[in-house]
């Protein structure tokens, strides 16, 4: 995934309230779990041969390469207390907003005889609701970096630049040359 996906990975993994189990066998045991006892699915999730994690569930195995352990873990993490996750981007997506901090290439789109040239800020802004549900919404759908970049420039356009329509009528945000992107929620 892209730079804004990847930031809301992270902000996922904020919210979360118990560490993820630690050893191979445990995370095994907890991908089978989730995969309501398939290990033939839990095979595939990870690229190893069904024998393989039968042999990690029944403890015969206990340090996988790195290759594998990585995998294990990213796969143990997308599916790690999926109810507080949601919880919390229900809150964020109608009552709290979602934090933005940014630094980034913004550029404009304003009326004749501004001085309007983009140039590199460091943005920290708190976005409503609605902008959350929309990246939420994004995420879910399966929208492309592009897309979360419109929503993120969108909110920032509206809530930063036009201080929520009070100045600056008809500018538009670029949002371009993102340095690093952090959301909190």
């Amino acid at each position: 995934m892209g730079i804004l996906g990847d930031s809301l990975d992270r902000a996922d993994l904020s919210v979360l309230t118990r560490p993820i189990p630690k050893g191979a066998q445990a995370r095994m045991r907890f991908l089978v779990r989730v995969e309501k006892g398939s290990t033939r699915a839990v095979a595939r999730r990870l690229g190893i041969s069904q024998r393989t994690v039968e042999r990690y569930v029944k403890g015969q195995l206990r340090r996988p390469r790195q290759e594998l352990a990585e995998r294990l873990e990213t796969e143990v993490r997308r599916d790690w207390q999926p109810r507080v996750r949601q919880r919390a981007e229900r809150r964020a997506a109608t009552s709290g907003g979602i934090v933005v901090e940014t630094r980034a290439r913004f550029g404009f789109t304003a009326a004749p005889g501004t001085t309007d040239d983009g140039r590199v800020r460091r943005i920290t802004q708190h976005l409503p609701p609605a902008y959350a549900a929309q990246l939420f919404d994004a995420r879910r759908t399966g929208a492309d970096e592009r897309r979360l970049r419109r929503i993120v420039a969108e909110g920032l356009q509206e809530i930063y630049f036009k201080d929520q329509g009070r100045r600056a009528d008809g500018l538009l945000v670029e949002f371009t040359d993102i340095d690093y992107v952090e959301l909190d929620y």
